[in-house]
């Protein structure tokens, strides 16, 4: 029963995932209609996700998550040419 749970409990994390970067898709589109350079919304988009983590998790937690993002961006997870299988 607790790997049922677990399988949905997934599902539901993976649909948010997908809804969070439907809205950081458009915010990114408004953005760029708006002729902000894309560096430019990164940038804020990456500082303003720091604070909320620090702000939630403390500077700790913040860093563990920029070493599992580094990790996964050299494992190639971010790479546009990336192949998902």
């Amino acid at each position: 029963m607790q790997t049922a749970r677990n399988d949905i409990d997934d599902m539901i994390v993976h649909e948010k995932m997908q809804v969070a970067l439907e809205y950081q898709n458009e915010a990114w589109a408004d953005g760029r209609a708006d002729g902000i350079e894309p560096e430019i919304i990164a940038d804020a988009a990456i500082a303003l996700a720091m604070r909320e983590t620090i702000r939630l998790r403390g500077e700790a937690g913040a860093e563990a998550m920029l070493d599992s993002l580094r990790e996964r961006m050299l494992a190639g997870e971010f790479s546009p040419e990336r192949k998902i299988q």
